[in-house]
């Protein structure tokens, strides 16, 4: 891992996509601006509206929006997160999609979301992203020019086995671009980041949708960056904006070697020992 200056963007995205991504590239500006190498951007950046929406708007993973999302990488010549799109799936169907782009504008990786958030809420709020959204069948571990970068989605969160398997395919930062409900995120959000920090002794940086977007969809915002020994190092206010923080290489292997957890562990993944479970 080398030292790099990440950005955690905070965004209030609507039906409107237009104005959605002229909002992201101006913090991905900002960010730029006030030195920020790797900069990562919320789940449905591009539009946070109907299901119907969703899918007029679907393209290819090399459509138009991802590629704006390129370009302004290559332009300013820093890494690029883009937080989720929707991308062209089966007829009617799409995949929740993040791919993170290089300085160069290539991508380095793609990665669709696995676990759908399928809930009925306290607050009488009702979802069923399965109803449009396909699953993913891969975790994916970037090789970005900074460190290994394991890559998830919003309610991915509530589930560490995905996460201690990126970080057993070294991930050293563990990206979680999301929008989490107002009900969950007040309760849930910044315990479930910190956490997964502490169990992977790994960076979280967490962009976040926030505010009112229509439709009766409230997000929770606080977009934050934690380090591996669990600290919020970085958080965004209230509203669109961005918050960033320095990931550092001597922090990550202070941490790791205080608390070798990593190293430690005697049950595997699917729950079963073995000889290097028991070290």
């Amino acid at each position: 891992m080398e030292r790099v200056i990440a950005a955690a963007v905070q965004l209030t995205s609507t039906e409107d996509r237009a104005r959605n991504l002229r909002e992201a590239m101006r913090w991905i500006d900002e960010a730029h601006r006030r030195g920020a190498g790797f900069v990562a951007l919320p789940e449905n950046v591009d539009l946070m509206g109907s299901e119907e929406a969703k899918i007029a708007g679907a393209e290819a993973v090399d459509g138009p929006t991802f590629q704006a999302f390129a370009a302004r990488a290559k332009a300013l010549g820093i890494w690029v997160l883009a937080g989720t799109l929707a991308e062209r799936a089966s007829p009617g169907r799409i995949f929740n999609t993040s791919v993170l782009y290089d300085p160069e504008g290539a991508a380095a990786a793609v990665y669709r979301k696995v676990h759908l958030f399928d809930v009925d809420l306290a607050d009488g709020v009702r979802y069923r992203e399965s109803r449009v959204v396909e699953s993913g069948r891969e975790l994916v571990v970037a090789e970005a020019g900074f460190g290994r970068v394991g890559l998830s989605i919003c309610y991915d969160l509530r589930f560490p086995e995905l996460f201690r398997a990126l970080a057993q395919k070294g991930a050293e930062i563990l990206a979680v671009p999301s929008a989490f409900t107002l009900h969950t995120g007040k309760d849930h959000w910044e315990v479930l980041l910190r956490a997964r920090a502490i169990e992977n002794t790994a960076y979280v940086i967490a962009p976040a949708q926030v505010g009112r977007h229509g439709a009766g969809r409230t997000t929770y915002g606080n977009a934050m960056i934690v380090d591996p020994w669990g600290a919020v190092i970085a958080r965004c206010s209230d509203g669109p904006g961005i918050c960033l923080a320095e990931l550092s290489p001597e922090v990550l292997l202070r941490v790791r070697r205080e608390l070798p957890s990593l190293g430690h562990r005697r049950v595997g993944v699917s729950g079963s020992f073995s000889d290097t479970d028991r070290g």
